[in-house]
C-alpha cells in the first residue's frame, strides 16, 4: 500500500522544476519558489528520502541511437490463476523487448509495449513469450505509426497542485 506523503506548496513548486529539469542549480529553483538554496536541497533530500521522487534519471530518445518498431500488443489470457498471471508478468518483466506493460479492464488482459529492430525480431518474441504454453489465448498487435504525445512524467497531474 501507497504511504502517501503532503506536500506544500513550496514541495509542489520544486517538483514542478525538478520534473522539467532535475539539473537546474539549487539557487535557480530557490530564487524561483521563494525559498532559501539550502531550503531548496533540505526538501529535495527528504523528498528524496520519502520515497516521492524514485529516480534522477535522462529519458534517453530511442529513434537517435537505433531505428526500431515500436508496437502495442493486446494480449488475452486462456486463464485467470494466479500462478499462470504471475509467470507471464515475470516473462514480460525479464524480455528486453518488452518497453512497459500494464494489467487492465476488458477482454484484455494486459497491454504491451513491445520495441524491436525488425519484424522478425518481433516475431521471435511472439514466438517466445506469447504463446499456448504461457496460457495466452490471443493477441492483436498494433504497431505505432508515428508518437503524438511522447512519454513525459511531468505531464503527470499532482493533486492539490496547480
Amino acid at each position: 500500500m501507497t504511504n502517501f506523503v503532503n506536500l506544500d506548496v513550496f514541495d509542489r513548486r520544486i517538483l514542478a522544476r525538478v520534473r522539467r529539469n532535475n539539473l537546474e542549480p539549487a539557487r535557480v529553483t530557490a530564487e524561483a519558489v521563494g525559498l532559501s538554496e539550502s531550503a531548496v536541497l533540505r526538501r529535495l533530500r527528504r523528498l528524496r528520502a520519502e520515497g516521492v521522487i524514485k529516480a534522477d534519471v535522462a529519458i534517453i530518445d530511442p529513434a537517435c541511437v537505433e531505428p526500431r518498431i515500436v508496437l502495442h500488443v493486446l494480449v488475452e489470457m486462456t486463464t485467470q490463476e494466479r500462478p499462470a498471471m504471475e509467470a507471464f508478468k515475470r516473462a514480460l518483466a525479464a524480455s528486453p523487448e518488452v518497453q512497459g506493460a500494464w494489467d487492465v479492464t476488458g477482454e484484455t488482459d494486459y497491454l504491451v509495449t513491445v520495441a524491436v529492430r525488425s519484424m522478425a525480431e518481433y516475431e521471435a518474441f511472439c514466438l517466445r513469450e506469447l504463446t499456448v504454453e504461457a496460457k495466452v489465448r490471443t493477441f492483436k498487435s498494433m504497431i505505432v505509426i508515428r508518437e503524438v504525445v511522447g512519454f513525459d512524467p511531468a505531464r503527470t497531474h499532482l493533486a492539490g497542485g496547480s
